[in-house]
This record gives C-alpha cells, sequence and structure tokens, in this order.
C-alpha cells in the first residue's frame, strides 16, 4: 500500500467501530480534481491496452485515448505540467468544453482484428456525423485510419457533466473500457460567483465558478467519479481470441492441426455477468488514492481522492458507466443533487432556488450522470473540531457567528495564509488559532474535557489510549483538526506531536469513507477492502490543498 502520505489516525472510538466513517489523519497529499483535456477539436482513438488491479492483476481492456500527433491541451491549467494522454485510457480523456461552442471529435478505430467497429454516443448532447458506417446507435468507425468517423456536437444549452461511450456492442466494448466524461462548462458566469483564488486561498483548481448558467449552483472545488465495473471472465475471454486470431488468420491454415482458422470475429459470451473489480475513475481502492497521473496507472490517469476545507461547497461530478447501478454513500453529509444528465432541477415555484434531492445515499444507474453539492462542517457533532477548551486559552479565540451560526469571512474571521509552494501548509503561526468554519454553537465543547478516561470526563465519547485501539504509530491520538490538534488531545500513552508522525508536519485532518452501500462494491476480487472505496480527506483551514500531488 503506497500510501505514506496517507497515514490514517482514529478520529473517534465510537465513530471507527460504529461506522468505520471518521478518522483523524494526516491528510494526504494526492488530491483529485477534475483533469482532462480542453478545446473544441479533439482526435481521439479506440485501443487496447492494459490497466491495473490492487491484486497484482493486469486486466487486457480497450479504451480511448489521443491519437498520436494530436496535441493536448490540459485542464485545470496546473495540470498541465503533468498531464498525459495516452493511446488507450480507462476511462477515455475527460473532454472539457464550453457551452454553445461547436465541438468536433474524431475517433479512429485501432482495435485489434476481430473486436470490429467502434463509436460514440454522446449523452444528451446532439451529433452529426460524417464518415464510417452506420451503426444501430452511432456511425461506426471501421478498422483502420480509412474508417475514421468525425462527430460534430452542438453544445447549445448542454452546460453539465455527461457520458460518452461506445454504440456499438455496448455489452462487450463498454465493458471493455470504451467510455468517459464530457463536461460541458456555462458559457456565463452567475453574479456572485468567486474563485478561491480570489478567497486567499491559492491556486484555483476548478473549471468554471459555476457548475450551471444559475447563481445556485456556485462552487469552490470539484471531483470527477466514473464508476465501473470489470468482469474478469470477459476480458479473458476477449484477450484469448484475440491472441488466437493473431496467431492463424482468417483465410489461411493452422500449421499444427492443417485446419482453415476460424473467421476473425469475436464471439465473446457476455452473460451471465458476475464482475470482480469496481472501479472509481478506473481504478479500485487504494490505487485510487495516488496522484493523477501517477506513472504506475500509465493507462489509469485519473484517482479518487476528495479533500476539502470545512464549509466548501465542493461540486461532485458523478457517471454511471458499467452494468450496475452503483449506491454511493458519502459519509459526513448529504448530497444536494443540482441536475441529472445535464439537466438543472430548480423549484417549481421559484426557479431561482434549487429543487433537487438531499441524497443521503446517491444513486447513478448505467450511463447517467448527476451533479451534486457537498459540504462539510462541524454542526450536530456536538464537540469543537479544533479542540480549543479553557485549558488552552492562548489559541482559545472568541467564536463570533455568522448569521448562519459559523465564524466565517461573513463573521469578520480573516482568512488562513497558506504557501503557495512546497511545503505547502502553514506559514502564518498566528492563524493556527483561527476558528474558520467552526460552528460557534460548539465552541469550547471538545470532545472530552479529560482526554482519556470516561464519558463522564465532559464530553459526548471517550477516547482510546492511542497504542491500544490502533495499529501503533497510524494513530496520533487525536480527533482535531489543525496543527494544534495533538497537544489538545493527550492521554496516558502520549504521542510526541509533529516528527515522524504526522507527514507532513504540523497538519491533522479528518478522514470520511465514500463507498458504494452495495458491500460487494468495497471489495477487489471478493477480498475487502477494495473496489468502489476511497477516502474524503477535511483539511484544516490553514492547509493548502494542491491538487496537482
Amino acid at each position: 500500500m503506497n500510501h505514506s502520505n496517507m497515514k490514517y489516525r482514529l478520529g473517534s472510538a465510537r465513530l471507527f467501530l460504529v461506522a468505520l466513517a471518521a478518522l483523524a489523519c494526516v491528510a494526504g497529499t494526492a488530491s483529485a480534481a477534475t483533469p482532462g483535456i480542453t478545446g473544441t477539436t479533439f482526435s481521439l482513438v479506440a485501443s487496447q491496452g492494459y490497466s491495473s488491479q490492487p491484486d497484482g492483476q493486469q486486466i487486457y481492456s480497450w479504451g480511448y485515448g489521443c491519437a498520436t500527433g494530436y496535441t493536448s491541451m490540459y485542464a485545470p491549467a496546473a495540470f498541465a505540467s503533468i498531464g498525459l494522454c495516452p493511446t488507450m485510457q480507462l476511462p477515455g480523456p475527460t473532454l472539457i468544453v464550453t457551452e454553445g461552442q461547436k465541438v468536433i471529435v474524431t475517433l479512429t478505430n485501432n482495435l485489434p482484428t476481430g473486436a470490429g467497429n467502434t463509436s460514440i454516443v454522446f449523452a444528451g448532447i446532439p451529433v452529426t456525423a460524417t464518415g464510417g458506417t452506420a451503426g444501430l446507435l452511432a456511425q461506426e468507425a471501421t478498422p483502420g485510419a480509412a474508417g475514421t468517423v468525425t462527430y460534430t456536437l452542438n453544445t447549445t444549452g448542454k452546460a453539465g457533466t455527461h457520458a460518452y461511450y461506445s454504440g456499438s456492442q455496448p455489452d462487450l466494448q463498454i465493458e471493455m473500457g470504451l467510455y468517459g466524461a464530457l463536461v460541458v462548462l456555462p458559457s456565463t458566469v452567475p453574479v456572485g460567483c468567486v474563485g478561491l483564488n480570489t478567497k486567499g486561498l491559492g491556486i484555483d483548481y476548478r473549471l468554471a465558478a459555476s457548475a450551471y448558467d444559475h447563481s445556485a449552483t456556485c462552487y469552490d472545488r470539484e471531483y470527477l467519479f466514473q464508476f465501473g465495473e470489470i468482469d474478469p471472465r470477459i476480458h479473458q475471454q476477449a484477450e484469448a481470441q484475440i491472441r488466437a486470431i493473431a496467431a492463424c488468420p482468417a483465410g489461411t491454415t493452422n500449421t499444427v492441426t492443417g485446419q482453415p482458422c476460424p473467421p476473425a470475429t469475436l464471439i465473446v459470451v457476455t452473460e451471465p455477468y458476475h464482475p470482480g473489480y469496481f472501479l472509481i475513475n478506473g481504478r479500485s481502492m487504494p490505487d485510487d488514492m495516488d496522484a493523477d497521473y501517477a506513472p504506475n496507472y500509465p493507462a489509469q490517469p485519473y484517482n479518487g481522492n476528495p479533500h476539502m476545507h470545512p464549509l466548501e461547497q465542493v461540486l461532485l461530478r458523478v457517471i454511471g458507466q458499467g452494468r450496475w447501478e452503483h449506491p454511493f454513500h458519502e459519509h459526513a453529509n448529504h448530497v444536494r443533487i443540482l441536475a441529472r444528465d445535464g439537466n438543472l432541477i430548480l423549484s417549481q415555484t421559484d426557479t431561482t432556488k434549487l429543487g433537487g434531492l438531499m441524497m443521503f445515499t446517491t444513486d447513478t444507474f448505467p450511463g447517467q450522470s448527476f451533479d451534486g453539492i457537498f459540504y462539510w462542517s462541524g454542526k450536530g457533532l456536538n464537540w469543537d473540531i479544533y479542540g480549543h477548551a479553557p485549558t488552552n486559552a492562548a489559541s482559545n479565540a472568541t467564536c463570533s457567528p455568522d448569521a448562519n451560526g459559523y465564524y466565517t469571512a461573513g463573521s469578520g474571521a480573516v482568512a488562513p495564509a497558506f504557501a503557495t509552494a512546497p511545503p505547502f501548509g502553514l506559514t502564518n503561526p498566528t492563524t493556527a488559532s483561527l476558528n474558520y468554519g467552526e460552528w460557534c454553537a460548539d465552541h469550547n465543547h471538545p470532545l472530552e474535557a479529560n482526554p482519556v478516561g470516561q464519558v463522564a470526563g465532559g464530553g459526548p465519547a471517550t477516547l482510546p489510549d492511542p497504542l491500544v485501539a490502533t495499529n501503533g504509530l497510524w494513530y496520533n491520538g487525536t480527533p482535531y483538526l489543525g496543527p494544534d490538534a495533538v497537544n489538545r488531545s493527550r492521554g496516558p500513552t502520549p504521542l510526541p506531536p509533529g516528527g515522524a508522525l504526522q507527514n507532513p508536519p504540523g497538519e491533522s485532518g479528518i478522514a470520511f469513507m465514500w463507498h458504494s452501500h452495495n458491500e460487494r462494491e468495497i471489495t477487489t476480487n471478493d477480498v475487502f477492502p477494495g473496489g468502489m472505496l476511497m477516502m474524503m480527506l477535511v483539511d484544516p483551514p490553514v492547509w493548502y490543498i494542491d491538487e496537482t500531488l
């Protein structure tokens, strides 16, 4: 498990043992965003390759990628120096365009002999096509450069997150990996939507300031998650038949048996369907928590490792890319659904307000997408997320609530300062005591007044001894946010603050599991943990989140 930057630490015995949901942690530097390629003209190929799984298996796959010689422009801009677009990736490259643009996508079929024609369906987008040959669902690219298809997309009024996938033999070709995401950015920015950079919070990694041309869809940070699955038996069949066709081309004779070689057409049985691998952006847990464009996943460039600060409005772009419906649970709060398949959901009586559901478990269906807003705060926990108490008066600033009861810029607080170059983190120690984003009703209510003992010691839960309840140094003995967290939670077996126990030093966050509520989908080849599981990390406000790492 290559996650020295993901040292999870137990947040509270109650939350961990009952729900395996919240852990205090050393927040990782491997973040996520919505990386992809941008422009108005894209040159794609469909090719074969391999995807990697945490159990060591290399799965023969097909995928869309960038044609050789095509120069990609990467988004967000901060990813330009680390981005890559190979000739085959899983999922395919995320195409990022702006509403109202005429977008041209060319597709060349470089799949191996026997795979047949292939194509692209752009869900919910009006398309005209030239070249290739007519297919059942879309114009198809026949094998080789001569069969290239050109799709022209009309994106007018189509802001939002959309799926794209093969419309040719979809039971086989989508399963093999021929799918991806199309993100259409709104053409105008509503009044009142501002960027994180204008809030003094460093580089803005968002693709836009709002998800739609509507002021209720402003957001601070964003992530794209594509859920899919793999039945390895289907992939093994396809690989074996491809190898057999290559060894014995149609129209020739088998030199061993003397028999004519079979027709060069795959006959892959896709039912009954029994997936063994469950994917977030082409990776399974824990691989999905490594960085975007990590070199050890050359065909799986996108990760799943969301970070956020308290109260940030986080846009979730989610697509169901497999055969199954995936019930996904985002621990720590509900998700407000903004739109489905790019269709903004507004109140029927007041179109200035959102009308989508608040969902405890979000659902995605094959080919369907949704956009939603998620945020986290300490409200309702009944304890101070920063561990303030009269005993640490030096950092016990008064909590001045805004109209919603939080200590924010709206209440007169000054946003914490961040470094803009490594090492990322606190640059002004005087901001370490700032209760930025704290719910003031819980100020001065630590989890437990006496950090180790019985609940009667003064708080809603009893903290365990760090060397008894967890695996040694994976637990630093605190449920609190921020660089002072360790000093505010000491027990009979205290762990020293900073140093090797905190990487990077002086930072502490809280992690929540985000995972499928279909229990089989959080396994890798039936081994837990794995599959559709990732960690959402709430970083303290003084911590700079670098999405490129």
